[in-house]
């Protein structure tokens, strides 16, 4: 299988901070991405360290209608949401949230202070049916994600899907493999997709290397073709070795409505659901305390942090 595009992630400013800026391999490097909606890639940068109980570099804001994964190469994660969820957890690590009918939440500021901090925000589409399902969550240490020696000089983390015996902890409502693969310099992986994924994306976040007979580098994404009958494709390391993540899923091959943090088929669905954030009426389902405070949490549901 080879490459049929390649193209460079695109420098973005996800919060509006000119101060605050990601390399953004889907949308804005590729955009045919379906059912994978945003890969972000922030840092490494030094972390402000911690700024008090309720307060987080990325305040609260909503979702609805998609999966979102932040896994953190470097650094310390740190989360909170509408669920009553607030946790933290060391790198490499993930938290998750499939947020269905929607929830609120904020992150970051897990990390100390002159520390470097880095990973991805990714965002995955959701079939129509599964839009407004109740959200689920998850925090997963470091332990919990599936480490694999695929052979000499490659090391492979399972974030969602299957790879082998292994299972990836990120549970998607739709059918995808997502694998973070790290190559020793001269080192090389044959990758083979699933017969059901029809969209196969590979983001090169460190070292440079060859997809295919294709050369690759840092922050390139490629579009394998998956069009071909051919399911493998191999990825050679440079002499500084090479880390991607692999996206390869199901297309969904639904409309997409999307307007900032909230995904869904129709405007009219965006435009409902702005109406109930408007109202307060969002999200649906939610703790019945004050959330965003953590004075306010009944003790039985407050951790250490």
């Amino acid at each position: 299988m080879k490459a049929k595009t390649i193209r460079p992630a695109k420098r973005t400013y996800p919060t509006g901070n000119p101060k605050f800026s990601v390399m953004q391999a889907f949308p804005s490097g590729i955009s045919d991405s379906d059912p994978f909606l945003m890969c972000d890639h922030f840092g490494p940068t030094p972390s402000k360290g911690f700024l008090g109980d309720d307060e987080f570099p990325v305040g609260w804001h909503p979702h609805r209608g998609m999966d979102i994964l932040t896994y953190m190469i470097e650094g310390r994660g740190r989360h909170a949401d509408s669920m009553g969820n607030r946790e933290s957890f060391a790198s490499p690590g993930m938290q998750w949230i499939s947020v269905g009918s929607g929830i609120e939440h904020a992150e970051g500021g897990g990390t100390p202070a002159g520390e470097n901090e880095q990973g991805f925000q990714i965002w995955i589409n959701v079939p129509a049916k599964h839009k407004m399902d109740p959200p689920a969550y998850g925090t997963e240490p470091p332990e919990n994600i599936p480490f694999v020696t695929v052979s000499t000089g490659v090391t492979a983390r399972i974030l969602a899907g299957q790879f082998g015996d292994a299972t990836g902890p990120f549970k998607t409502k739709q059918d995808v493999q997502m694998v973070d693969y790290m190559l020793e310099p001269g080192a090389a992986i044959e990758h083979t997709l699933k017969d059901t994924h029809d969209n196969c994306l590979v983001y090169i976040y460190n070292g440079n290397g060859d997809i295919g007979d294709a050369a690759i580098v840092q922050h390139q994404v490629a579009q394998m073709d998956c069009t071909s009958a051919e399911r493998t494709f191999t990825v050679r390391a440079g002499a500084a070795g090479i880390k991607f993540l692999i996206f390869a899923g199901k297309r969904i091959n639904e409309p997409v409505a999307w307007r900032g943090p909230f995904v869904m088929n129709t405007y009219d669905e965006i435009e409902r659901t702005m109406m109930e954030f408007r109202r307060g009426e969002f999200p649906p389902v939610r703790v019945p305390w004050d959330y965003q405070s953590l004075a306010a949490f009944p003790p039985e549901h407050r951790k250490e942090l």
